[in-house]
């Protein structure tokens, strides 16, 4: 039996789920002891009641995809309404060293997919499916390069695998990052933990914060602020839709989200540089965190995980091999480049996000480790600009060329 729930049955659930993830992060000493991430850790508990709903009494509940799109579109727009070209060069050097790092591990993670799928006796692009197209895709990529490989190369249920691969991705990379970080911080003695309250009331640098940097600061916006925020959050949405439907089958044929990120880049340095007007960056903030957290527990209540359940043995030793690889990487990699510090332990939380599940999974936990060891402005002017920008591009360009050589 079906049971569909709506587009408010849906928000008023992951509001639901939310305050579930905030409960269990402050009262269960171990998940807040791993800064895991409260929309994670809801999230969570919700689809395993949905996968226990499956399996023990045949309901499956549809929660409404186009509200999750939706609050997903608005999240990028934010990170592309944020990004100042002045911040961009903020970045400068660091950002160029965290870029090699994940450019890297994209190459190196879809090596390791197809090499182990071919010692298993697979096809070696369903190494490259549970490589970068999956984990470092998320779901969106996933989908979209499923259809390809069954209808163009003839790996059949390519589509399903994809979804679960990337499920395992987005599960395992919003509860790798904090104890990834934590393990970093504490064995190299980068940070103390602060006092729970210390975060929500330490006040921002002026001019100096990053998107998401502060999401528990209170901010201060008028309606007027609201009202013209949102008519630039909109204008960006049209534009990517319209986009969306007119690249189709074109060279430039993007992801909505891709469309929606360019174009608040463009609005923003526009209006910034050209007409010397400055946009209201704690509105696009306040945006951008509601619409992460609600996306985010969405993205997370929403699981199949009956889809992990029916992954073959091979393919899931390759994703635990990947998963594995994946910290091994920001142990002796990452880390190490990144310079030993805190800001390069708070990037690798951020990593396990960019190459292991999503980039709101990436905001989600660096947001999570700084709540309780401090801010990190690197981290939060590189992670939103990677994740949700730069690694897309480099990834659509290296399964393009990994699958031209096969």
């Amino acid at each position: 039996m079906n049971f569909d729930i709506d587009i408010f049955g849906t928000i008023v659930t992951a509001v639901f789920v939310l305050f579930i993830g905030y409960f269990l992060v402050n009262k269960v000493s171990i998940l807040k002891r791993y800064n895991m991430p409260e929309p994670v850790i809801g999230g969570l508990v919700a689809a395993i009641v949905t996968y226990f709903l499956f399996t023990q009494l045949n309901i499956t509940v549809n929660f409404n995809t186009d509200i999750q799109r939706s609050f997903m579109l608005v999240f990028f727009t934010s990170v592309g309404l944020s990004a100042s070209l002045s911040k961009l060069k903020e970045g400068g050097k660091t950002l160029i060293m965290f870029m090699f790092c994940v450019i890297t591990f994209v190459i190196l993670q879809n090596v390791l997919g197809i090499s182990l799928a071919t010692a298993l006796g697979l096809d070696p692009l369903i190494g490259l499916i549970t490589g970068s197209v999956t984990l470092t895709g998320g779901h969106g990529t996933a989908s979209a390069w499923g259809s390809i490989f069954e209808n163009e190369y003839g790996i059949q249920g390519a589509v399903v695998l994809g979804m679960a691969s990337a499920t395992f991705g987005l599960v395992i990379g919003g509860m790798m990052g904090g104890p990834v970080a934590k393990l970093l911080i504490r064995r190299y003695q980068l940070a103390e933990e602060i006092a729970p309250t210390q975060q929500r009331t330490e006040a921002p640098p002026a001019n100096e914060t990053a998107p998401f940097e502060y999401p528990e600061k209170t901010r201060l916006i008028t309606a007027d602020d609201a009202v013209k925020t949102l008519g630039m959050f909109a204008l960006c949405i049209f534009f990517a839709n319209f986009m969306t439907d007119f690249a189709k089958g074109y060279w430039f044929e993007l992801p909505t989200f891709v469309w929606a990120l360019g174009c608040g880049v463009f609005i923003r340095n526009t209006l910034e540089y050209v007409f010397n007007i400055k946009l209201f960056d704690r509105c696009i903030d306040v945006f951008g965190n509601a619409s992460l957290a609600l996306f985010l527990s969405m993205a997370l209540m929403s699981l199949q995980l009956w889809l992990l359940a029916g992954l073959a043995g091979p393919l899931l030793i390759i994703l635990i091999a990947q998963t594995l690889f994946l910290a091994l990487y920001l142990f002796f990699v990452t880390f190490k480049v990144m310079g030993k510090n805190y800001d390069a332990a708070v990037l690798c939380a951020g990593q396990c996000g960019v190459n292991l599940g999503a980039t709101p999974t990436a905001i989600a936990n660096i947001q999570a480790v700084t709540n309780s060891y401090g801010p990190s402005h690197k981290a939060f002017l590189i992670i939103p600009l990677t994740g949700a920008f730069f690694v897309d591009i480099i990834n659509a360009l290296v399964i393009q060329t990994l699958i031209n050589f096969f």
